[in-house]
This record gives C-alpha cells, structure tokens and sequence, in this order.
C-alpha cells in the first residue's frame, strides 16, 4: 500500500512542510550560501555544482520519485507567516515489510536554529510516519559532538541506542554516529547517552 503522494503537506503550528519544488532554487541556494559554514561541518563535501541549478533540479526530481516510490518522504520546512524556506527535513530509506521504518535526517538556516523550527518539523514528520504511513520506527544519526543535534532528537522523544562507527563521510572523513530511534509504541523508559 502506498501512502506517499508527490502532493503531501504536513502542517504544524508555524510550518508547512512540503515537498520541494522548482521555483523554490533561489531561496535554497540562497539559504545553504549563506548558511555554508553552519551547514558544513555536519554534512558530506558539497559538489562543486551543490548549488547550481542543474544539481537543484536533479533533487526536485530525485524528492518525485522518491515519493511516487514509497521510498522517501522529502520535505521543505516553509514559515507559513512569510512563505519562507527555512532548512529541509528528510525521512529517507522507508523500509516496508516486516522493518516498516525510515531514517531521519535534517537541516536548518543559520539564521533560524535555536527557535524551535526544527524541534516542530521533527514532531510533525514523527507523527505523519506513525499516523499516515503506518512506520513502527524512526531512526536517526548525528556526530557525537552534534550538541544542538542531539538535544533535538533527544527533545523529540527519540532514545539513543549506541554508535554506529564510519557512519557516514562528514566534511571529507569516515566518522562515527551516534544513533537514536523513536517508536510507534514507545515503552522505553529514558536511555543513557554516550
């Protein structure tokens, strides 16, 4: 059963999250520009082309398929207020059958961390997964050092379950992840963290 559809919206107090389109290139190349030195300890080395409009419109429609396939769900994070784009939400690798879960993964703007943007985006694509998707888990990782990261996921209800080593290549190198999930039927009291 499909529950992804290239027109999903998921609403939260101050958001819309939805998914991206082709006229939002100049606000997400202007907010990752900006936003660069914030954005790329964090992240894998960006492209040469990372914010070219052919590298844009590739992920418009890789976020296309992804959605016709049941096999992410790519979103913006847009202030309803003002139409802005503040940073994006991913829940990505959806495993269907007896897995039924997804992995997590974020970015904000500079400019709009530490206001409670991400911390709501993150509660509402919880809730769409459980909800409209019918997932069981939610996976998701960050560097240890990740402080603003961590707090976020730990904010939201996900429990830290260990670390995954040579995780991801961050910034050019194979780093260990700290990994955190949330479920459906939660009955984990509070985890330890490393």
């Amino acid at each position: 059963m499909r529950f992804m559809r290239r027109g999903v919206r998921v609403e939260t107090d101050r958001l819309t999250l939805r998914p991206p389109q082709h006229g939002d290139f100049r606000a997400w190349t202007s907010l990752r520009r900006d936003s660069a030195a914030f954005l790329q300890p964090w992240e894998p080395l960006w492209a040469d082309d990372h914010l070219a409009r052919k590298s844009f419109t590739n992920r418009v429609y890789w976020a296309q398929r992804s959605l016709a396939n049941d096999t992410a769900l790519p979103l913006f994070l847009i202030r309803r207020e003002d139409d802005e784009l503040l940073g994006a939400i991913t829940l990505d690798n959806v495993r269907r059958g007896p897995a039924q879960s997804g992995t997590l993964g974020y970015w904000i703007g500079a400019t709009f961390a530490r206001q409670g943007y991400m911390a709501e985006a993150i509660a509402g694509i919880v809730h769409h997964a459980f909800t409209r998707m019918e997932l069981s888990r939610v996976e998701a990782a960050c560097l240890a050092e990740n402080r603003a990261s961590r707090a976020v996921l730990e904010r939201s209800g996900f429990k830290y379950e260990g670390v995954a080593q040579s995780y991801l290549q961050i910034a050019g190198r194979w780093r260990n992840h700290v990994l955190y999930s949330i479920l459906r039927s939660d009955r984990r009291g509070r985890t330890e963290t490393g």
